[in-house]
């Protein structure tokens, strides 16, 4: 008998598997130490730039093992450390600095193309760079070195505590990317589930665009996961509960590709079993694994054994009953919709296996099945190359780097133009504002604004209720905690809390009405800035690169489509070139629903034909459903007339894909497919029972047609 817990627990427990409490308990306990250290030597001024290299250092983190972390704090304090005394030197010589800043911040941007983990560090140095600007500019003493020492020192403070966390507690990371990652399909089953709705008149088609950006969040969250694992396991052979952890991530990997597998129309299959209770009982088991999912990220975060639920076992047996029903009806539906309702339950029975244990064995603990692709750069060689291939117009990252770079340089002139003293504030505007594409850039803008204009108003409130002093302190940790609590979700929220922060700080210094107005005119000048230079500084319109990008999603499909035949000569194994060309297919489809998200968000006269755009991306995203649904049923063939048929056809499919992908990215004529009576010939020639080569050869049809479908689509693409 157990006993039940207290909803006070319950809510403790649940706030501790959050993914920002970690986080925001090292910032708690960074903030507090600073603040208290100072407040007990009676030296508040000097708490501001520690607590400004706190929240950089906190910003420059990344979910690495203590070893690995060990390696990142030095480099990260390296480069703290450079551009602080870099700024500190360079300041009261406005010609030298106003070289010396857009150079930075150009080298920065582009050092972000070794890693992922150096873009991190670069964007944080850029920040501590603006925050030694503000911190020198309200000296009393310029010229002396202790603005930059104390900024150095959060910084070291908090990369102290976040170092001693990484090694007390090393599985946090793995858990908390996994759960991340097992409620990203939790949303996209149900996502899928809505496509089996039992129902006439729905626009499943209209379905397809919101299916593809659920799995855009899915792939994220997969490689998020792949690079925490990584760095836990390096060289070694995984082992303990890091072997246990990286058979989950095989096993959604699996998940995935399943529940993204598409046998067949979901709109034929809707006419065909309308009367039939067999897609409602899919649909219904869909959204219980769903449910699944969740329970399983609930338990990675909560540090508790997965239990399974009966209820979808039961379920699963209800669709089996249902299909069997169909086969014994005195005229059976088609033989091609049975064939596709048997693939699918088949499929569902394996996600449901992979859901039910508590640490599904989806993967050998050894070899190249078990090995993972390090994507980060394994010599200095070939950090140097990934920055040196960017060196290009055609680069975002150039783009972004050359506009952010003069935008702050802009920024700088018009600073001295409108009040030297306080005025760095539209540099951090600028540098927080300016992102890559127009529809982020757009979006910061207005959150920023917002932020800053309730954060001043609750700094106004705050001022004039509370009295000066201490009683302020705890308000003062709260927000710069807050700001991190809410970052990622609710920028808006997080810019107000940040705000609050810096009037709180200000005013233990007796500077708090001093920074209101200019921390309110300088955000407005900074948004305005980077509005400008996204307008007007090498444009990144997405139109502008679409076919591209479609042309690569369609090589990635090809690449993926000859890794899945293979296997059907070979047999199933995932090995590691299958789960690279598999991860680059759904890279490349999240890539292409990201590019269209951002496109959708710019002026109109840059997203022309939108409704044409989603529709290829709907198309594109059927189009990968057939592939995944290929290397889910993968078995290996017998020799023979079958197996040749599939080879021949499967490579007229691959050569259609490569085609397609031609002539988008030289913006030809896309040509129709001509294969229908190949594929006649192809059905016919083949055993009648031989399930599996009549199922692979439907499948191809079904891309093929697909194909077709995106070449008429591409006619109705705008031309840039």
């Amino acid at each position: 008998m157990t006993t039940p817990s207290s909803p006070l627990l319950d809510r403790w427990r649940r706030l501790r598997g959050s993914d920002r409490f970690a986080e925001c308990l090292r910032v708690f306990l960074a903030l507090g130490g600073v603040t208290l250290y100072c407040l007990a030597a009676s030296r508040f001024v000097d708490a501001i730039p520690a607590l400004l290299g706190v929240i950089a250092c906190a910003l420059a983190e990344t979910e690495d093992h203590w070893r690995s972390r060990l390696g990142t704090l030095l480099i990260t304090l390296v480069c703290f450390t450079v551009a602080a005394f870099a700024v500190q030197w360079l300041l009261p010589y406005p010609p030298l600095f106003a070289l010396g800043l857009p150079l930075a911040t150009f080298g920065m941007v582009m050092l972000g193309a070794v890693s992922g983990r150096y873009a991190t560090i670069a964007g944080a140095t850029l920040l501590l760079s603006v925050y030694t600007m503000i911190g020198t500019d309200a000296e009393t003493h310029p010229g002396s070195l202790r603005e930059p020492a104390l900024l150095l020192a959060g910084a070291a403070w908090y990369g102290v505590l976040s170092l001693l966390w990484s090694a007390l507690s090393p599985q946090h990371a793995v858990r908390h990317a996994l759960a991340r990652t097992f409620d990203a399909l939790a949303n996209y089953l149900e996502e899928k589930a809505a496509l089996f709705a039992p129902v006439r008149g729905v626009d499943r088609e209209a379905l397809q665009p919101g299916l593809a950006m659920r799995n855009e969040k899915v792939v994220q969250a997969l490689n998020e996961t792949r690079l925490v694992l990584i760095d836990r396991i390096g060289p070694r052979r995984p082992r303990g509960s890091t072997a246990a952890r990286l058979r989950l991530y095989f096993a959604a990997q699996d998940i995935h590709e399943r529940v993204s597998s598409s046998h067949y129309p979901y709109d034929a299959l809707a006419e065909a079993f309308f009367h039939s209770d067999v897609l409602f009982r899919c649909e219904h088991l869909l959204r219980l694994h769903a449910g699944l999912c969740r329970r399983r990220a609930e338990a990675l975060r909560q540090r508790v054994q997965f239990k399974g639920d009966k209820s979808a076992g039961a379920a699963l047996e209800d669709v089996r009953t249902s299909l069997e029903a169909l086969y014994r009806q005195a005229q059976p539906p088609a033989a091609h919709l049975l064939r596709s309702l048997d693939a699918l339950v088949r499929n569902m029975s394996a996600i449901q296996q992979l859901l039910a244990h508590e640490t599904p064995l989806a993967a050998p603990a050894e070899g190249t099945e078990s090995a993972l692709q390090d994507p980060g750069p394994q010599h200095l060689g070939e950090a140097w190359e990934r920055i040196r291939i960017q060196f290009t117009a055609r680069s975002f990252r150039f783009r972004h780097a050359l506009r952010l770079a003069l935008a702050l340089l802009a920024g700088y002139g018009v600073l001295h133009l409108v009040h030297p003293r306080n005025g760095y504030w539209i540099l951090l505007t600028t540098l927080l504002v300016c992102q890559p594409s127009y529809g982020a850039t757009r979006r910061r803008l207005l959150q920023r604004v917002a932020g800053t204009l309730v954060g001043l108003l609750a700094g106004w409130a705050a001022l004039r209720l509370l009295p000066f002093g201490p009683a302020q302190v705890p308000l003062l940790i709260v927000t710069g905690v807050g700001f991190f609590a809410m970052r990622h979700r609710q920028y808006t929220t997080a810019t107000a809390a940040i705000t609050l922060f810096v009037v709180l700080c200000f005013n233990q210094v007796g500077r708090g009405y001093e920074v209101m107005w200019p921390r309110l005119l300088d955000t407005l000048i900074g948004a305005g800035i980077a509005a400008l230079a996204i307008h007007v500084i090498l444009p990144d319109w997405q139109g502008r690169r679409f076919n591209q990008v479609l042309a690569d999603t369609l090589r990635c499909d090809a690449r993926y489509l000859a890794r899945i035949l293979d296997q059907y000569t070979s047999g199933k194994r995932d090995d590691l070139d299958y789960r690279i060309a598999r991860r680059d297919a759904h890279n490349a489809d999240a890539t292409l629903s990201g590019v269209l998200s951002n496109m959708l968000r710019e002026p109109g006269r840059h997203r022309q034909g939108s409704e044409a755009l989603l529709r290829f991306l709907g198309t594109a995203h059927t189009l990968l459903g057939h592939l995944s649904a290929l290397g889910a049923n993968r078995q290996a063939l017998t020799p023979g007339a079958a197996h040749d048929v599939v080879t021949r056809t499967g490579e007229q499919t691959i050569d259609a894909l490569d085609r397609l992908a031609h002539a988008l990215a030289t913006r030809g004529t896309a040509m129709p497919n001509q294969h229908e009576h190949t594929l006649a010939e192809a059905f016919g020639a083949i055993d009648t029972d031989d399930e599996t080569a009549r199922l692979v050869l439907g499948q191809l049809a079904l891309v093929l047609a697909q194909c077709d479908r995106l070449a008429a689509l591409a006619k109705e693409l705008p031309a840039e």
